[in-house]
């Protein structure tokens, strides 16, 4: 074969060809008119060679491959000497991917550092201004589609989730006094996308701004009657305590990962990209232990607390 046919059965291009020979990987017979002669023999090489650097391994490192070749194995990689080629390399691989993995961790903590620290400082300007900037205009409005209309009168189940401020809340503890228990889909961080298509699902919008409205009239909620006031959403503790200290949360935050008051209460929900199942977003007011009303829809959510608290104030004056 001339080196355009074994460079066109083996797949690699002439200039390579010229190359490995040059590494000494190939050695070609010559041929009564001086050019290039190639054989079976060369064209396996070049293939072994083709396979190694589809694996990374330069074609600078095949020597050993080529020599246990020569030796009539049938595969590059029946000798020990190539073995020692895969352990190398695999170390190599092993330290690049601690490095970046490293230096991923590095910048997503600075990303997270960051805007966080911008998030903290324009709250502190004017958190007013900033719940409102975190509500685009225009976003669609949910509708009443009767999912919640059961709920009434409905005695909250025995269950046991984490909450922020560590270890777990007993359902049992809202047996007794008047408790609002907020459900909302899932709070966003600074440093992380929302889902794909957020703004577009009528109601998924505007956790954060919620949980500021019910930060900022805490206060106000528990003198109107509320004896406890907590948000409750499937993300893990960890992230919602992050959500809370970065809010500065005078309330507690309840862990639902298993969605397990959705099941026993048959609560609405929804589907968003990369989540599976979501909590609509609604209100709970729960009396000794019993729903007693129920906020659903919400909208917008940003002034929602304000709406529970003329609720709870129009009930004590009655």
């Amino acid at each position: 074969m001339n080196i355009g046919e074994v460079a066109r059965r083996s797949g690699a291009s002439v200039k390579a060809v010229r190359y490995y020979e040059q590494l000494g990987l190939l050695t070609p017979a010559r041929g009564t008119n001086g050019y290039r002669e190639y054989d079976e023999t060369q064209l396996r090489v070049l293939q072994e060679i083709r396979e190694l650097a589809a694996c990374g391994i330069a074609p600078s490192r095949a020597h050993a491959f080529v020599a246990c070749l020569d030796l009539g194995h049938e595969h590059g990689d029946d000798c020990v000497s190539s073995l020692a080629v895969y352990r190398k390399h695999i170390s190599e691989l092993d330290h690049t991917i601690d490095t970046l993995i490293a230096r991923r961790n590095l910048l997503q903590a600075r990303l997270s550092a960051g805007a966080e620290r911008g998030f903290l400082a324009a709250a502190g300007a004017d958190h007013h201004a900033v719940e409102h900037a975190l509500l685009p205009e225009g976003l669609p409005a949910p509708e009443d589609d009767g999912a919640a209309t059961h709920l009434l009168g409905l005695r909250l189940p025995a269950l046991r989730l984490p909450v922020t401020g560590g270890g777990e809340l007993s359902f049992e503890s809202m047996n007794a006094g008047t408790t609002v228990l907020y459900l909302y889909p899932l709070t966003g961080r600074p440093d992380a996308d929302l889902p794909e298509g957020w703004e577009s699902i009528p109601g998924a919008r505007g956790c954060t701004a919620e949980a500021c409205d019910f930060r900022d009239h805490y206060g106000e909620l528990r003198e109107a009657g509320a004896d406890r006031v907590f948000g409750l959403s499937g993300q893990s503790r960890t992230y919602q305590m992050e959500v809370a200290r970065r809010l500065r949360l005078p309330f507690q935050m309840i862990s639902d990962e298993g969605m397990l008051l959705g099941a026993a209460l048959s609560l609405p929900t929804f589907t968003a990209p990369g989540h599976e199942q979501l909590y609509s977003r609604l209100t709970l007011i729960v009396v000794d232990g019993v729903i007693d009303h129920v906020f659903y829809p919400i909208f917008p959510p940003n002034t929602h607390a304000q709406q529970v608290l003329h609720w709870l104030r129009a009930r004590k004056q009655t």
